[in-house]
């Protein structure tokens, strides 16, 4: 019986060694580094395992036969290779652990020559819609190659070792919009579904995070390359700021994550100019668009009050917050400073804006506009269905809504593509697999902005005391739809393109501005751009709540409507409006709400079905009402909900049957690269 099982245990040992060294070799052909690691510590297993068998062999039948000298023999050679099988088992595991991002390069020689690499909380999607595909795309036609790890598991380092470390720097983004809001709702309830994660299950991004990816970074790769924040979550919090999901002023991004520099806005200026740096062994200070640490500040910056002085003083954190915003256009714009215990958070002034040529020419990039492979393959990510087959006509936004962070990343200014450019895109577009000829959205969420700004700001800037469209619109911005209509116009007019639609972002204020051509491009809309319902946002009726959001005055909603209506019975069409509101923002009370409902019944003659209940985005001044119940516009406190049973309260006034298929739903604008409203 030991005989057999002698033979048994040695039939095993040579199998499992024979299994080894086959996975060894078969590992030595792997090009991805990943699976050569795997291959060679599987390898290391079955080995080890062959000589564990020989052994315990050895020591059942040399124990039952006594130790004759036939197994004293035996033995002997048992346990040469024994401890020959254990050293190559071994030294798979060493050679492999020990060097497992040096085999990225080994294998793949490829990987040593990624200058940046990024880690991003979406889905990786190659497309012009979102901001690290632009910057990847931006860096690698200026002749450097670009890595992106989208979704890493933060708790793991499998993920982002992948690739090996970077030549020159990494980049951390949290996505299109800030985690926070991206996993929670404006309740602070968890948010089950996501459309920037394959699957479209929300258990991918982690809370805070650029702080996670930071970390992780620095957990898996020693004194590595230079940390570069970007993207609207960094980039919104660059200064010290309110958050919402901790209900604290919390510390300027670039203190948590330790990072070594945070670009800020859309970036392409910046990113260019830190990689250029970096690649010619230059240092990283007095990049326009960027923010550092420092322990002393530079001369001729204006102070802003301390991190530690605006968490114990409301009015300190308002003093500081308009300061902030109003440093912010890249022509007039001063340097900032702000102490953080004994070091300074270093806010240089933003870089100039791209002109027109500059703009085509990143939108002009060769975009594939699909989910990478590797992700496409792990579920279908949702928001393709809205940007696959859309169009980007410009950046920034002169409306500044005070909830809304579009202004403040983007800027005042906007910068709008040139016709050819568009067309050219779509162009490409109609040429797409999947493409129907619908273009699902043109403009974005300030859709009508396009080609339209003031002259003034080419010169001297936006103007620092007052807004664009608040209260009414300023007598120098001379709105003028010419321009979109004949963008419109000519987009009709592509082979294989059936419809075109502006889904969203319609400022209804600057329509009834334009007196040359608001109503020609109110027609052009009914006509050919609105699929049934056309979408706008006058968030609110009450005009002390619509002062506290720099909304237009409800009297301006009614004028559009009956427009809308009158443009429709010429154009013999059957289209309605559909209205985005806010519930519990700062200054609304449930009087308030009640005012609202009676005014969508008696003038709008609807019931309101897209309503929000207000989330305060860092960097907002909707978020710094809310945080110090104060208008910062005069000084005087205000009414601040902050009750979430209250809040969901004022919400149901104006819609007290929700469906039970509702998760929360509403929308925020929450800025990005994207454009457009995000689901709250």
């Amino acid at each position: 019986m030991l005989i057999v099982f002698h033979l048994v245990l040695m039939i095993a040992a040579v199998i499992c060694f024979i299994t080894g060294v086959a996975v060894a070799m078969f590992a030595r052909k792997r090009k991805n580094w990943l699976k050569h690691h795997k291959a060679m510590n599987m390898s290391g297993v079955m080995i080890v395992l062959a000589g564990a068998a020989v052994a315990f062999a050895n020591v059942v039948t040399s124990a039952g036969n006594h130790l004759s000298g036939l197994h004293q023999r035996g033995g002997l050679i048992a346990i040469v290779l024994c401890c020959l099988t254990l050293y190559l088992g071994f030294y798979s595991f060493k050679a492999t652990n020990k060097a497992a991002v040096r085999a990225a390069h080994r294998w793949s020689g490829r990987f040593s020559l990624i200058a940046m690499l990024t880690a991003t909380g979406d889905a990786y999607i190659d497309s012009p819609h979102i901001g690290v595909a632009v910057i990847g795309r931006v860096l690698a036609n200026a002749g450097y190659r670009v890595g992106v790890i989208a979704q890493p598991d933060p708790k793991s380092g499998t993920d982002i070792q992948r690739l090996g470390e970077p030549r020159l720097f990494w980049g951390i983004t949290g996505g299109c919009m800030d985690s926070m809001v991206a996993n929670y709702t404006a309740l602070k309830k968890r948010r089950h579904e996501d459309d920037l994660t394959p699957g479209g299950k929300n258990s991918r991004r982690p809370d805070r995070a650029v702080i996670a990816y930071a970390n992780l970074i620095r957990r898996y790769f020693k004194n590595t390359k230079p940390l570069v924040l970007g993207g609207v979550e960094a980039g919104m919090r660059r200064i010290a700021h309110y958050d919402f999901w901790s209900d604290t002023i919390r510390r300027a991004i670039l203190f948590d994550t330790r990072a070594d520099i945070l670009a800020y806005g859309m970036a392409e200026r910046a990113v260019l100019e830190i990689a250029q740096r970096l690649a010619s062994g230059h240092d990283l200070k007095d990049i326009r668009g960027t923010c550092v640490i420092e322990h002393d500040p530079p001369p001729g910056y204006l102070e802003l009050p301390s991190y530690e002085k605006v968490k114990a003083d409301p009015e300190a954190f308002a003093r500081m917050f308009k300061i902030f915003a109003g440093e912010n256009d890249p022509i007039m714009a001063r340097g900032l400073y702000q102490r953080h215990g004994s070091r300074c958070l270093v806010h240089h002034p933003p870089p100039p804006h791209l002109n027109t040529e500059e703009l085509d020419a990143v939108y002009n990039l060769d975009f594939s506009r699909r989910v990478h492979p590797f992700y496409e393959k792990q579920g279908k990510v949702r928001a393709m269905d809205t940007i696959s087959f859309s169009l980007t006509t410009h950046r920034g936004c002169f409306g500044e809504c005070c909830f809304c962070s579009i202004a403040l990343h983007e800027g005042r200014t906007v910068l709008s593509r040139s016709e050819e450019s568009i067309l050219a895109e779509a162009r490409k577009i109609a040429t797409l697999p999947g493409f129907t000829g619908y273009i699902v959205d043109v403009g974005g969420a300030t859709a009508n902005m396009y080609g339209i700004d003031c002259a003034r700001k080419q010169s001297r800037g936006a103007c620092p005391d007052k807004r664009c469209l608040y209260p009414r619109v300023c007598s120098t911005l001379k709105p003028d739809h010419a321009r979109q209509i004949r963008l419109l116009t000519a987009l009709r007019r592509i082979p294989g393109v059936k419809k075109i639609f502006v889904a969203s972002g319609i400022r209804h204020d600057l329509v009834l501005a334009d007196k040359k051509n608001g109503l020609s491009y109110m027609r052009e809309l009914v006509s050919h751009h609105t699929s049934g319902q056309l979408k706008i946002a006058p968030e609110h009726a009450v005009s002390s709540t619509l002062a506290l959001m720099g909304k237009p005055a409800a009297g301006a909603l009614i004028d559009f409507k009956r427009l809308f209506e009158k443009v429709n019975a010429e154009t013999k069409q059957k289209q309605f409006l559909t209205y985005y509101f806010i519930a519990a923002h700062p200054g609304c009370t449930e009087n308030d709400m009640r005012e609202l409902k009676s005014f969508a019944s008696r003038e709008l003659k609807t019931t309101p079905q897209q309503v929000q209940i207000f989330t305060p985005l860092p960097s907002t001044f909707s978020a710094l009402m809310y945080w110090t119940g104060i208008d910062p516009a005069t000084g005087r406190k205000i009414y601040v909900e902050k009750d979430p049973v209250k809040k969901q309260k004022q919400k149901d006034i104006v819609t007290p049957v929700r469906k039970r298929s509702e998760k929360g739903a509403g929308y925020i604008m929450q800025s990005s690269t994207t454009g457009r409203r995000g689901k709250q």
